[in-house]
């Protein structure tokens, strides 16, 4: 599979996540396309920011660019759904959750514990803090690229809900 059908295929599949994830918190129906849209792109951006060969972020890094763009598109989107920001970012972040790196972090935890001797226990210990910090990674980055968009245009984040004055 070539990586345009892999970019759109992750497009796709964000799109659906973030529309699932939306479904929670039961926003108005207008702000499931712009969910589904955030997401898309945000998702597939950081998708070609890791996989292109003129680029090739690591996944923090990307993610952390990717979050930018989504905090933007949420900020900027909001007073067109007439939804806050936040009705459309949340969703659109969820799906970038590094979860398998959190579940073999979690792994290598559970083989440290269960292998005694110390070349294993090294070698488990290893695979542990590397996926725990790259999940730490990813998380901080989406929490700080996700907020940077709504404190820098902050007029602009909350003329969806209330009159700034």
């Amino acid at each position: 599979m070539n990586m345009w059908n892999q970019f759109f295929q992750d497009a796709l599949f964000s799109a659906i996540a973030a529309i699932g994830f939306a479904a929670i918190s039961r926003p108005s129906r207008r702000a499931y396309l712009y969910c589904a849209l955030i997401a898309a792109i945000g998702h597939s951006g950081r998708f070609l920011l890791m996989n292109s060969q003129a680029v090739h972020l690591h996944i923090v890094a990307a993610t952390l660019v990717a979050s930018i763009v989504v905090g933007l598109l949420a900020v900027f989107l909001s007073p067109v759904s007439k939804t806050p920001a936040e009705a459309c970012l949340f969703p659109a972040l969820l799906p970038m959750i590094p979860g398998i790196y959190a579940y073999k972090a979690f792994g290598g935890l559970a083989m440290c514990l269960i292998y005694g001797n110390e070349d294993s226990f090294g070698h488990y210990f290893y695979l542990f803090a590397q996926n725990a910090l790259t999940t730490t990674g990813i998380l901080l980055a989406m929490v700080v690229g996700a907020t940077i968009p709504i404190f820098i245009f902050e007029r602009v984040s909350f003329q969806a809900t209330r009159k700034f004055s």
